[in-house]
């Protein structure tokens, strides 16, 4: 679970490049595109500018280069040509890519045009969510202690947590032991060691937690039928904190 330098050094390529992905899709409209033109429009900025492969493309026989996961679908939602984006809208656009044989993972709830307040909310807090559970983190620390600040966070807001799905290490492998919580108790579970390399990516649910799958195979969906939103970064422990290797321009590191 622990990364050398080199493989660090590297880790913090495919990180920046992805990053460059979001950068890219933050200056879109999405409102009336289809998430697969979405995709294929990811596939060509991976593959074609960035000279990366998008890693998600063929894992686990999935078909395409990233999730796009709208309103109710809380993770693993399939690009489709008739399925179109629309105003009022939140959408998870989950993206993997890799660089010279390691891979990052990040993901972005985008808030499409007029949404209301309440899905506002939602994303906004799914997102301090995440910057909760990376403030959690540094050498001998515990995993628990990162799915503790998650949760605590979510419901002092008022929001579930999803407990079927989870972050995980990640290097040379999409995903590589430790299953990183978005639950936990303080001082439980993995102490954190420099080096570690796993992602973050809470889940959080404006009402029930529980889940369902879709018809496909493929998506989640929120048990209720109520929004859903999600936020994810690669992480690495290092001596002061953690460094988040998919930070984008738009983000402030905070310790």
């Amino acid at each position: 679970m622990v990364k050398t330098p080199d493989e660090l050094a590297l880790m913090r390529v495919s990180g920046r490049l992805l990053a460059s992905v979001f950068e890219m899709l933050d200056t879109m409209d999405l409102s009336g595109l289809s998430t697969l033109e979405v995709n294929d429009l990811v596939e060509r900025f991976i593959a074609g500018t960035l000279e990366a492969r998008p890693a998600s493309k063929g894992q686990y026989g999935f078909e395409y280069v990233l999730n796009s996961s709208i309103n109710d679908v809380v993770c693993h939602g399939v690009p489709g040509r008739t399925a179109i984006i629309r105003d009022g809208d939140i959408i998870n656009l989950d993206v993997t890519l890799e660089k010279n044989g390691f891979i990052a993972d990040s993901s972005k709830t985008y808030v499409v045009g007029n949404a209301s307040p309440a899905a506002k909310r939602l994303v906004r807090v799914a997102y301090q969510a995440l910057w909760k559970g990376i403030e959690a983190v540094r050498p001998g620390a515990h995993l628990g202690d990162v799915g503790f600040a998650i949760e605590r966070h979510a419901k002092r807001n008022g929001y579930s947590v999803v407990r079927d799905y989870c972050g995980h290490g990640i290097g040379r492998e999409m995903h590589e032991e430790p299953k990183v919580l978005n639950f936990g108790r303080r001082g439980a579970g993995l102490k954190l060691r420099e080096g570690m390399v796993f992602t973050i990516e809470p889940m959080i649910n404006q009402g029930t937690r529980k889940v369902t799958a879709g018809d496909d195979g493929w998506e989640v969906l929120t048990e209720d039928g109520k929004l859903s939103a999600q936020f994810e970064h690669t992480i690495a422990v290092i001596e002061s904190g953690a460094e988040v290797f998919t930070l984008r321009n738009d983000e402030t590191v905070r310790r």
